[in-house]
């Protein structure tokens, strides 16, 4: 609570107290009374104004106080005065009252926007689970027929399939859990599962793929760890050179087992590096790519933290490597031996 601002929103009433007093003292001399008589009431009045107006102030301050507080330990600060105790001064029970209508107000607009946003994203799974269907009819009938024009079609095919999968995780993104199966994978089957994904992809653009010290085993969900994979490899194509190659190598370091996804690419500016893996954040290298999104690297960031995985970059002019961390759960190892 401003100290300054307390006391000037109560100058009316200290001035209401000094024209008493100053009354008092004209109607006591005018009766006859004596200074040091006038003087012992003046000083006893102010005293007793002096000791209230504190007090009020002091048990003001403190009511304050606890409110901000218990308003900085809410996470949704519009439910304050459902905490709150309802205050005794008749001006403030009207600001209670109008402070529980804006509450209920906010509550029924956020039930609102939620419900929306729920059904909007059962929309959009719904929509890419029925657009799978004809993505997979055309991918096996240009399959079937064999050609140079469908050998361009597959790959776009493989984009558009790119793209719907972001959708569909990024949708999913806030409740990984519910979507999220923890077992003992090979990280040799997922690289090779994600490089089939990709493979017209990288066949068009004559992309020499190494995998090294693959065979190690992470206990995570293949399916997670399968697309984060996906938006690496169709980055790295994206940022070529006119050879491209992409290197898988996993090492083990401590209590942790590291995938690295590395390429010769045109690397990323060091002023970018410390944002790639925000938002909407496309860094020098988006501006001259015009697909370039901002959403890929952010959604592998989001989808790592959700599923317990680190993930880091470091970048060169003759490249980009990216790290993908699992942590070994003793525990576990302990049970199954």
């Amino acid at each position: 609570m401003n100290k300054k601002l307390y006391w000037k929103n109560r100058q009316a009433f200290l001035l209401t107290n000094f024209v008493c007093m100053l009354a008092l003292t004209l109607f006591l001399m005018i009766c006859g009374n004596t200074v040091s008589s006038i003087a012992l009431i003046l000083i006893l009045w102010g005293f007793i104004l002096a000791i209230g107006m504190g007090s009020t102030y002091w048990k003001r301050k403190r009511q304050m106080q606890v409110l901000l507080t218990m308003a900085d330990q809410l996470s949704e600060r519009y439910l304050i005065s459902e905490i709150m105790e309802p205050p005794e001064r008749a001006e403030d029970q009207v600001y209670y009252r109008l402070i529980k209508m804006a509450g209920k107000s906010m509550l029924e607009q956020t039930g609102i926007v939620r419900r929306e946003r729920i059904e909007y994203k059962e929309y959009i799974e719904q929509w890419i689970h029925e657009i799978k269907t004809p993505i997979t009819a055309m991918k096996l009938l240009c399959e079937n027929h064999r050609s140079e024009f469908t050998k361009e079609f597959l790959t776009e095919l493989e984009k558009t399939n790119h793209f719907t999968e972001q959708a569909l995780y990024y949708a999913r993104s806030d409740y990984a859990e519910k979507d999220y199966s923890v077992r003992e994978i090979c990280l040799s089957d997922v690289i090779h599962q994600s490089i089939a994904d990709n493979k017209y992809l990288l066949l068009r653009n004559k992309v020499k793929v190494k995998i090294s010290n693959a065979d190690h085993t992470v206990f995570s969900d293949d399916k997670w760890v399968r697309f984060i994979l996906n938006q690496l490899i169709v980055n790295a194509v994206k940022y070529r050179t006119e050879q491209p190659e992409l290197d898988f190598h996993v090492r083990r370091q401590g209590d942790q087992v590291m995938l690295d996804v590395a390429d010769n690419g045109i690397g990323i500016p060091a002023c970018d590096l410390p944002r790639i893996f925000e938002k909407g954040f496309t860094g020098q290298n988006g501006r001259t790519t015009q697909n370039s999104t901002g959403i890929g690297l952010y959604l592998c960031k989001r989808l790592c933290d959700k599923i317990g995985i680190g993930i880091s970059a470091d970048s060169r002019k003759a490249g980009t490597s990216l790290c993908l961390t699992f942590r070994i759960n003793h525990f576990v190892h302990e049970v199954q031996n």
